[in-house]
Formats: structure tokens, sequence, C-alpha cells
């Protein structure tokens, strides 16, 4: 029941889906071919035939997009192997872009 001089507001909610962003990864000659497809897998949640096949790309072109995330899961992603790759002594590089 409105009370008489109360105001009804209209509003429209607009929700927006979160900008996403790419997961980059990119070649060195030191990091072995075994770790990469282990975080592939394990991080990136990649299936064995598809953490191979990318681990080639990114071998043979240099650089390759290995997911597609909100930012902080993106970010958290990228600290997590980077912490594990220097962990290790590896100069594994992967990089977020929008």
């Amino acid at each position: 029941m409105a009370v008489q001089g109360e105001l009804r507001e209209n509003t429209k909610e607009r929700i927006k889906e979160p900008k996403r962003f790419k997961v980059i990864m990119h070649n060195d000659d030191f990091t072995p071919m075994d770790f990469v497809v282990k975080v592939l897998k394990e991080t990136f949640h990649k299936e064995e035939q598809e953490a191979v096949r990318l681990m080639y790309a990114v071998h043979q072109k240099g650089m390759a997009v290995v997911g597609v995330y909100s930012y902080d899961i993106a970010s958290t992603k990228v600290k997590k192997v980077t912490a594990k790759a220097r962990s290790l002594g590896y100069p594994f590089r992967l990089e977020i872009q929008e």
C-alpha cells in the first residue's frame, strides 16, 4: 500500500560482465617442457593432449594464449606459476593482456 506523497523510484540495475584478460605464455630456452605441460594441466586445467599442443605452440611461435579469465583469476594464476618457476630456478614468463 502506497502512502500519499511517497515517491516510487524506478531503478534498473545493469550488471556488466567483468572484463576478460588473456594469460599469455612466453617461450624461453631454459624452462623444461615437462614443467610447462605440468603447469598447463594443474593450473590452467588443460587435458594432456591440449597441454602438449600448447607447449609446442609456445615453443614454435614464441608465445600462446593459455587462458582467458577475469583479472583477479588471471593475476592469481600468473603469480602462482611464476613463484613456482622461480623456486625451481626457471625464467618462465607469463603476462596478462586485456
